[in-house]
């Protein structure tokens, strides 16, 4: 019998031992039996016809590129991030330096015009058809916008929407009912640019003849205690324009004459016009009330959208005024029978520091005054 570590065919060659003896030189020691890796085909790999892997070798090139991408994501995303916050401190800096203000305030100016004789009354037909306004339009009919041409950085289109838009403000400003009358002024504040709600708000809260707080520098309207009117068909002559002011804004200038036919309320009747006029109010006879209105708009491309406008310089004139009616709140006009008297335009003593802006006063015109046919009174 064959030894115990024998094949069964016996020693190869017949040498003693068979072949064990020539590689008793190699010694297999506990490490590297140890670091020896066995791999094993599944079943499904020993049925099929070609044997692949059952462990996918590492290789040491894939392992770095693994490493290295992962560290030039992590780099990107840093980056990212310092870019990031970079951006949201430059938005929210506590700082950062204000926003030029865009919207400029309102300036205006409102002059009295003091008639030099008594005021004439009679019928408002009578009267608009013997005065300086007998060829006026009626209401808007008489805001007429103008032919108009392209400019540089805006359409004929867009200057016809801002012409548009002024209109409307006057429309509403100057001729509308309610708003003469101390009704509602949220028509107007609709038309304007939100940067001027503030101050016009305050201007109607609290009005005050400092240039900028005048409620009459933003619109037309009575004493509604004193006055009303005695025809609705208010009388207008003027001329409208645009131009170009900045390549974002156009500059519109409107300068209308509206004439109001006007008498005095019940109340006025019977305890007297709160005003500093003289001589007693004709009963029953209405009176012409002029007020020349020249009024510079701004207009800027999100206005257009808006339809919107800025009010930037209203300047004033009515008559029949007295000299010390303060019209920065209402108008409130000397009627039919009543004269200025000694409440004229008083000297300007440019030495005199007791006001550093006295009220403005001018004299209405004779020609200004209707020359009714058939006067009442």
């Amino acid at each position: 019998m064959t030894g115990p570590g024998d094949p069964p065919e016996g020693t190869p060659n017949g040498a003693p031992g068979g072949g064990e003896d020539e590689y008793r030189s190699v010694v297999f020691d506990e490490s590297f039996v140890r670091a020896a890796r066995l791999q094993e085909f599944s079943a499904d790999e020993r049925l099929g016809e070609q044997h692949s892997p059952a462990v996918k070798p590492r290789h040491r090139w894939l392992l770095r590129a693994a490493g290295g991408s992962r560290q030039a994501i992590l780099l990107v995303l840093l980056i990212v991030l310092a870019f990031g916050t970079a951006v949201y401190m430059g938005i929210r800096h506590p700082y950062k330096t204000p926003d030029t203000v865009r919207v400029q305030p309102l300036r205006s100016a409102v002059v009295p015009l003091a008639p030099s004789r008594t005021v004439p009354g009679a019928t408002p037909e009578d009267l608009f058809a013997h005065s300086p306004a007998k060829d006026f339009r009626v209401g808007a009919a008489g805001i007429n916008l103008p032919p108009v041409a392209r400019t540089e950085h805006f359409s004929d289109g867009q200057i016809v929407s801002a012409l548009t838009i002024a209109k409307d403000y006057l429309v509403r400003s100057s001729l509308d009912s309610a708003t003469l009358t101390g009704g509602s002024v949220r028509p107007v504040r609709l038309l304007l640019d939100t940067g001027q709600l503030d101050q016009f708000d305050r201007s109607m809260a609290h009005p005050d003849d400092n240039g900028r707080h005048a409620a009459t520098g933003w619109l037309v309207r009575f004493d509604p205690q004193q006055i009303k009117l005695a025809d609705r068909n208010v009388r207008v002559n003027g001329t409208l324009s645009a131009a170009e002011l900045s390549p974002d804004a156009l500059d519109v200038t409107a300068d209308y004459t509206f004439v109001y036919a006007v008498r005095p309320t019940d109340q006025a009747l019977k305890n007297g016009p709160a005003d500093q006029g003289v001589g007693k109010v004709t009963p029953g006879a209405a009176s012409l009330f002029t007020v020349r209105r020249e009024v510079h708009f701004r207009i800027d491309r999100d206005d257009l959208t808006d339809h919107r406008l800025e009010v930037v310089q209203s300047n004033l004139q009515a008559g029949p005024l007295a000299c010390s009616s303060e019209p920065a709140d209402t108008l409130r006009p000397l009627l039919a029978g009543q004269q200025a008297g000694n409440d004229r335009p008083s000297s300007t003593d440019p030495y005199a520091r007791s006001r550093a802006n006295p009220s403005l006063c001018g004299e209405l015109a004779a020609g200004a005054q209707p020359t009714p046919a058939h006067p009442i009174g």
